[in-house]
């Protein structure tokens, strides 16, 4: 386990303890030693023995070195097997904690999601200390809303089931070549299935193989050309449609199941008007009735004298009168100028997020730990960011990468900001951003924002308006008066990729584009895996037409250094 991982499983142990309503102080010991731990911005290798930080002893020293080594360790796994099943899906549950599902547990023997609905409709619930009337119905409606399936499911839903099953066709005999279609491919946030279109030799084969998975929680339908099937990953059903064709006919079904009903009827019609027809198998010509097959879909658009159009934008607006020469792409990314080290709350150390930029072939780079508001995520004081930025200045001698200096500070609820003017004057690249009451009005959240944009040392305001997909719609935001505060103020804003926010969305960013808004696309990494998430955020930002002009971290980091300084 990285360090974030030890961090995690440190966690799941004390809440473990507490739903067992062990002893507080022990509880506390292992919250205690995630602490010691983030507050070191040393790696788990780089430390070496736990047990030197204060607050760590031998037994949770070597606890801690077990779960390094091995990724597991006794303790844990024993934990594991006594909590019954049903109690860990209750944790997640808007109120309630280890504490609380601990007492519905040892109190009313409560040990799973039925037990606790029917406990509600009872009002036994309420009869205990600490929870009450109003508790006990905000859990009652958190329980029935646990077995509903919304009608489509935000993107973070459905990344692990899309990676598997990707995975297991390139492993399926039979299988030519395949694509994922529909409105994940266009980057939409949400989708109502999965629809992958498989080139086959041997469709029997194929059907064979996919009806024998063992995550299947229905077969919906079960054909030679369509297998339509719901498949479990974690908390999630995931409806799944696998189209099977020959080969010839790849390109144009996937043409035909990526493209929204709009962008369809408008190819239909330009086929219509040239006396040819479009179907999913190919293109037809109404004259003999001659089929026409293509190679790819840049093919298939060329036969109708159109560049390839992004799947991005096949949404039927004016797609087929719009080029795309200048559309940004992954390749075009230089760097990425928000991410988070063990300085503060990220696995990695600051040389290994440097190391890895570096194989991604970027030229320029910022580290952003977060600032001392932040205590959850061990944000940085002023002498330990002073220090980390020395530290940077001797890195970026040693390697062929532009290290920015870099903060994500927060704005706090009153307006002010964590760190003073000449603090931040010592930094190049100044993240500023909401991480607290975001239940404010939105003059308050307004003023704050403002309050940031027009601080002279504030670079850019990431991921500003605070959502999560699926789980939060975020802070409200006057996006028309911030969008127009970016502008005056020359404040760029993010789009962070992180699957989980793409914040900016794609709507509003192409109100950014259309009125000149510098963007970054970031991906507020963690840990190394969230480096990748890149790709995320270029897709939203194809979505929102964004050329790579409009966007800096494409530009050169001698560019982008005379950007923040003011020339």
């Amino acid at each position: 386990m990285n360090k974030k991982e030890v961090l995690g499983a440190l966690e799941e142990i004390a809440v473990y303890l507490e739903i067992q309503g062990e002893n507080a102080f022990r509880v506390s010991a292992y919250r205690k030693a995630a602490q010691a731990l983030e507050k070191d911005e040393r790696t788990l290798e780089e430390l070496g023995d736990p047990a030197q930080l204060t607050g760590i002893g031998k037994g949770l020293g070597a606890l801690i070195e077990d779960l390094r080594d091995h990724g597991s360790t006794e303790l844990l796994d024993d934990l594991k097997k006594q909590i019954p099943e049903g109690l860990v899906p209750l944790l997640k549950l808007p109120g309630l904690g280890g504490k609380k599902v601990g007492r519905l547990y040892r109190e009313l023997d409560i040990v799973n999601a039925e037990q606790l609905l029917e406990a509600c409709e009872e009002n036994r619930i309420q009869e205990l200390s600490g929870f009450g009337k109003k508790s006990e119905e905000k859990i009652k409606e958190a329980v029935e809303n646990m077995g509903k399936r919304p009608e489509r499911l935000a993107l973070p839903q459905v990344l692990e089931g899309a990676e598997a099953i990707g995975r297991l066709l390139d492993e399926t005999p039979g299988t030519l070549r395949w694509e994922l279609a529909g409105s994940f491919r266009r980057g939409r946030e949400t989708v109502k299935d999965l629809d992958f279109i498989l080139a086959v030799e041997d469709a029997d084969s194929v059907q064979k193989h996919l009806l024998a998975l063992d995550n299947i929680v229905e077969v919906i339908g079960s054909g030679t050309t369509k297998i339509s099937l719901e498949l479990s990953y974690g908390d999630v059903v995931l409806p799944v449609d696998f189209r099977l064709v020959e080969d010839r006919s790849f390109a144009t079904t996937l043409h035909h199941f990526t493209g929204s009903k709009d962008h369809n009827v408008m190819m239909r019609q330009l086929a219509k008007d040239r006396g040819e027809k479009i179907s999913e198998y190919g293109v037809e010509k109404e004259s003999d009735g001659t089929m026409m097959y293509f190679d790819s879909e840049e093919a298939f658009y060329e036969h109708f004298g159109l560049p390839w159009i992004p799947p991005e934008q096949r949404e039927g607006h004016d797609e087929l009168e719009t080029s795309y020469d200048s559309l940004i792409r992954v390749e075009d990314i230089r760097g990425d100028l928000h991410m988070h080290t063990t300085w503060s709350d990220g696995a990695q150390s600051l040389e290994e997020m440097v190391d890895r930029c570096l194989e991604k072939g970027y030229s320029m780079m910022a580290i952003t730990d977060h600032s001392k508001y932040l205590r959850v995520a061990n944000g940085l004081d002023e002498e330990k960011l002073k220090r980390q930025h020395e530290e940077i200045r001797r890195l970026e001698k040693e390697k062929e990468i532009r290290i920015f200096t870099g903060t994500e500070m927060d704005i706090l609820p009153d307006a002010t900001l964590d760190f003073s003017d000449d603090i931040l004057e010592t930094v190049d690249f100044v993240i500023a951003s909401i991480h607290s009451s975001f239940q404010q009005d939105e003059e308050q959240i307004m003023k704050r924002l403002e309050a940031a944009c027009r601080n002279p040392h504030v670079d850019m305001i990431a991921h500003p308006t605070g959502r999560i997909l699926g789980k939060r719609e975020g802070y409200k935001v006057n996006i028309d008066r911030l969008l127009d505060l970016a502008v005056e103020t020359n404040t760029i804003l993010e789009l962070n990729a992180n699957p989980n926010r793409l914040d900016l969305s794609a709507d509003i960013l192409e109100k950014a584009r259309k009125k000149g808004v510098l963007t970054a696309i970031n991906t507020d990494a963690h840990r190394f895996s969230m480096l990748e998430d890149m790709a995320a955020g270029v897709k939203t930002a194809r979505r929102a037409g964004l050329d790579r002009e409009n966007v800096i971290n494409t530009w050169t980091a001698e560019r982008l250094e005379e950007h923040l300084n003011g020339s």
